[in-house]
């Protein structure tokens, strides 16, 4: 062995020794902290014994330490204040003496947070499991996946949708019906409906939602949830890329320039007052200002819905069911203005009277454009397409249905959304443009195509309904430009400044 080949070896073996030394001194501190904050806890509390016993292992060690630097340590909230069941419970069983259950719930929660629990049961967010009829779920379940997997489960919602939309938990079952417990006599969860910390999951309980979701367990860190990251598990993507069009806005990039500014541990986090460096989700749609409370029910501050194919007030629907059924609208009841005015109230923190009146008046611009060029004209004239039996039944097989989806899914959403949080390259080029494409070499042709099939397979009568119904819109204002029939003043000084556009170039 050369004098090179054992220094070599003297070195590595002595990084060895530094690393092992460093990784017990580490485990010792943890340890020495556990039972720190276990030795806090009164010397009758039930929990200490969780703590200690839980703390020294695999798993358990991990949710341990998280646990005891949260807030929830600080006060003394323990394992059995949260995990503690009712032998009836459907995911309970014994242990060590006591009844607990694995999945803690909004209704576990409400027993010390009632206010943030009722706030959010009231809210969208806990209704987002509900999407078994979408045509989101269609894709999902059918389109994209099947059932044959792991005793009904479908990959593709269980790991993809649900995992934000939510599951509907069941407990796993053997062949007689009975619920299955694993050797230390724990509930056993079904595999094609758990883990799932989706925002709108229905629990065992009866409760909806996931307080998880947002407030990671078990450090319940509200440093955490405040940041952008938090929403984006969900909220990004093709279809609803929140996330991204915040990054690219003034809003974002003033969060991750001064996000040591943001004073994001403070307990009461009031807008213009705690910090005034930029806002995050959590500013806009929940959190408090000088003037007004935090809120849970994260819709309560939204004017517009961005979601269907053809946007509306967001209480549009519910105002409708109020003057079919004759019931009085309640006093109490969020009107689209009494939602715009808690969104505002957050703006004004910042900017001026003036700066957010005008925001508001691009945004209803932009939304009321998408509507009158591309949401309803294309809406209407794919409803005539069903309705006339010119398609099938079967969703999804027919390259319209995708490109039409597509149209108010996708490059819809993303214009409207884009606009919404001041993301001008997804409400442009992500957005207005891609719809301009899809709409008029996509759907166009694609509608004309159907109507040839349809005239040419004995549909005349329909497929002539349809033909006149495209026609009106192609000759209509907003689009008669593709058929060469625009304002002659207009072309004339487009021609002009494009023109002095290209002699910008010529030098």
């Amino acid at each position: 062995m050369t004098t090179k080949t054992k220094k070599r070896g003297l070195i590595w073996l002595a990084g060895l020794s530094l690393i092992t030394f460093f990784f017990f001194a580490f485990t010792a501190e943890n340890q020495r902290s556990i039972s720190k904050v276990a030795s806090q806890l009164p010397s009758n509390d039930e929990n200490a014994a969780c703590i200690q016993c839980h703390g020294k292992t695999g798993n358990g060690k991990s949710i341990v330490e998280q646990w005891s630097g949260s807030t929830h340590a600080k006060q003394g909230i323990s394992c059995l204040d949260c995990h503690k069941a009712e032998t009836a419970d459907a995911d309970a069983f014994e242990h060590h003496g006591k009844t607990i259950a694995t999945i803690v719930t909004p209704k576990d929660c409400s027993n010390c947070h009632e206010k943030e629990a009722n706030e959010f049961t009231k809210s969208h967010h806990a209704d987002a499991g509900m999407i078994m009829g979408s045509l989101d779920n269609v894709l999902a379940e059918v389109v994209e996946g099947h059932k044959s997997y792991n005793n009904g489960a479908n990959p593709a919602a269980a790991s993809g949708c649900w995992q934000c939309h939510g599951s509907k938990v069941e407990v796993l079952k053997d062949e007689k019906g009975n619920t299955k417990k694993d050797e230390n006599g724990v509930v056993m969860l079904d595999p094609k409906t758990w883990p799932n910390t989706g925002i709108g999951r229905v629990n065992l309980d009866g409760s909806k939602g996931s307080c998880a979701a947002c407030h990671n367990r078990h450090s319940f860190s509200v440093e955490q949830a405040r940041q952008p990251e938090n929403c984006g598990k969900c909220h990004l993507g093709p279809d609803h890329p929140q996330q991204e069009i915040y990054n690219e806005s003034k809003h974002g990039i003033n969060y991750h320039a001064h996000k040591d500014k943001m004073n994001l541990t403070s307990d009461k986090w009031v807008a213009g007052i705690d910090y005034t460096a930029a806002p995050t989700c959590a500013t806009c749609h929940m959190s408090a200002t000088p003037d007004m409370p935090i809120t849970h029910d994260i819709g309560s501050r939204i004017s517009w819905t961005l979601r269907p194919p053809v946007s509306q007030k967001i209480d549009a629907a519910q105002l409708a069911k109020f003057e079919k059924t004759g019931k009085p609208v309640p006093t109490e009841f969020l009107t689209w203005e009494k939602r715009r005015s808690g969104m505002q109230n957050v703006c004004n923190q910042c900017h001026t009277k003036n700066y957010v009146e005008n925001f508001y008046s691009q945004y209803d611009n932009a939304v009321n454009l998408y509507n009158d060029k591309y949401g309803s004209p294309a809406t209407k004239i794919y409803k005539m397409l069903k309705s006339e039996n010119l398609l099938t039944e079967v969703d999804f097989d027919e390259q319209i249905e995708w490109t039409y989806f597509y149209l108010w899914h996708h490059e819809g959403r993303r214009a409207r959304m884009g606009v919404s949080m001041m993301g001008p390259d997804y409400t442009q080029w992500h957005g207005f443009y891609d719809l301009a494409e899809n709409f008029y070499t996509k759907f166009v042709p694609e509608v004309k195509e159907v109507i040839e099939k349809a005239k040419a397979n004995g549909k005349k009568e329909s497929a002539e309904k349809v033909e006149k119904a495209l026609e009106e819109v192609i000759n209509s204002d907003l689009h008669k430009w593709s058929t060469g029939k625009i304002d002659p003043e207009e072309a004339k000084r487009r021609k002009e400044e494009a023109k002095t556009f290209r002699e910008r170039y010529e030098h």
